[in-house]
């Protein structure tokens, strides 16, 4: 008989147990659930509400121009950037400090040719977000994140990172930056001080800059 009350007392602490226990399954359930993170959201770029301005320099001067997206997207997770794609028509190139038109269009026609941008063999470039991080106690205006990416030109990926201001607000998201580029990691090399000697005043420098102000919605 004692062993019969033994194993009755057994089963109803289990079932107990088991009663017991699956409240606190449900609340830590619900509990992850609810602190699960927003969705990320991809922001279209708007191409025609965007500006690429490039700035190159050489021993004797400078050149200036600019660039157009093709297209892209602002990852957007919350209110923060967390991604994004990038597509720049490189055939959109121009020139806007030579104001004699035969020789603005002969220079913009060399940065397409093979000695810069070969724009025939890519007519594209692309810079794909794969880092954000932000930047403590940002003063307004001023870069809140440092952005590291991969930028593809000619086919040649390389990795860049840069400081940024970046914002969402009422269903827009927007990045501006200045991005400085080593041309010659991407087989540029045409008059660089890098791979040729004795250029003197001719030579071209390797870096050039690109300012972008970027603008995307949903």
């Amino acid at each position: 008989m004692k062993k019969y009350v033994v194993l009755a007392s057994l089963a109803s602490a289990m079932m107990f147990t088991a009663q017991a226990g699956n409240p606190s399954t449900v609340i830590a359930t619900t509990a992850t659930e609810a602190a699960a993170p927003a969705k990320v959201r991809a922001y279209k770029v708007d191409a025609a509400g965007s500006t690429l301005k490039w700035h190159a320099k050489k021993v004797t001067g400078e050149h200036l121009g600019n660039l157009t997206l093709q297209s892209g997207d602002i990852q957007v997770n919350g209110n923060k950037v967390v991604g994004g794609t990038f597509v720049i028509d490189m055939a959109s190139i121009t020139c806007t400090d030579i104001k004699d038109q035969g020789s603005n269009t002969r220079l913009v026609n060399h940065l397409k040719s093979d000695d810069f941008f070969s724009v025939e063999k890519h007519p594209t470039a692309t810079f794909k977000i794969t880092g954000v991080k932000p930047i403590a106690n940002a003063a307004a205006g001023k870069p809140n994140a440092t952005v590291t990416g991969d930028l593809t030109i000619k086919g040649i990926t390389n990795q860049v990172t840069f400081p940024a201001v970046l914002s969402v607000k009422n269903g827009v998201a927007s990045a501006k930056a200045d991005v400085t580029i080593d041309r010659t990691k991407y087989d540029v090399r045409y008059r660089s001080n890098s791979f040729f000697e004795n250029l003197g005043d001719k030579a071209i420098y390797d870096d050039f800059t690109v300012s972008l102000d970027v603008t995307a919605k949903l």
